[in-house]
């Protein structure tokens, strides 16, 4: 009777730690688990591939539920700005006296969030009509930009901790096709969309 007491504690410990600390012993690994961590992998491939991010959401925003037609906007975050440090400015090969600006965007699908990111850009880099629309109005930085023909280069992809609100986060340069770098994004895929995914 002890021992089998002593069995379910043992097992009960575990399971509260697995739900709790995040904390599986790998044979306590559901396939629920193996199939979000897969899901991470297949969106970061995708991601990875150069194309516009914008893009690659919006043909996922379907299966987030009845959101017809699946349209992305982006709901500008009016937070404080972050001013482009020397790291950012020198990615972005910005001169001294060229201005870089900020703008923090949650990208979402109906009521779904989908991401959110911080984005440093180069304004002297895109046309008039393009920052017109970045400032007045909640289109996605891909859609405004895809004129320009730009490609995406990642810097880094990295899965984030499983109690991190967001999975994954990315950051990356556009840059025009003649290869000139207009934007720097570290963008924060939410696990509501990788769940769904």
């Amino acid at each position: 009777m002890q021992i089998a007491r002593a069995f379910q504690f043992a097992r009960d410990a575990a399971v509260v730690a697995c739900l709790v600390l995040s904390f599986c012993p790998m044979s306590a690994a559901s396939d629920e688990t193996r199939a979000v961590a897969a899901r991470i992998d297949s969106l970061r491939v995708e991601l990875l591939s150069g194309g516009s991010a914008t893009d690659i959401l919006t043909s996922h925003c379907a299966a987030l539920g009845s959101v017809m037609p699946a349209v992305i906007r982006a709901e500008r975050v009016r937070t404080a700005d972050k001013q482009a440090d020397a790291g950012t400015r020198k990615l972005l090969a910005a001169r001294a006296d060229e201005q870089v600006m900020y703008r923090h965007v949650r990208l979402t699908c109906g009521t779904h969030i989908l991401s959110e990111a911080d984005n440093w850009y180069v304004p002297d880099r895109l046309t008039a009509a393009m920052n017109k629309m970045l400032t007045e109005t909640d289109t996605p930085f891909g859609t405004v930009v895809r004129p320009l023909a730009f490609h995406r280069k990642t810097l880094e992809a990295t899965r984030l901790p499983s109690r991190s609100p967001a999975a994954l986060r990315v950051r990356a340069l556009l840059i025009t096709k003649t290869g000139i770098p207009f934007s720097l994004v570290v963008e924060d895929y939410s696990r509501e969309f990788v769940d769904a995914k």
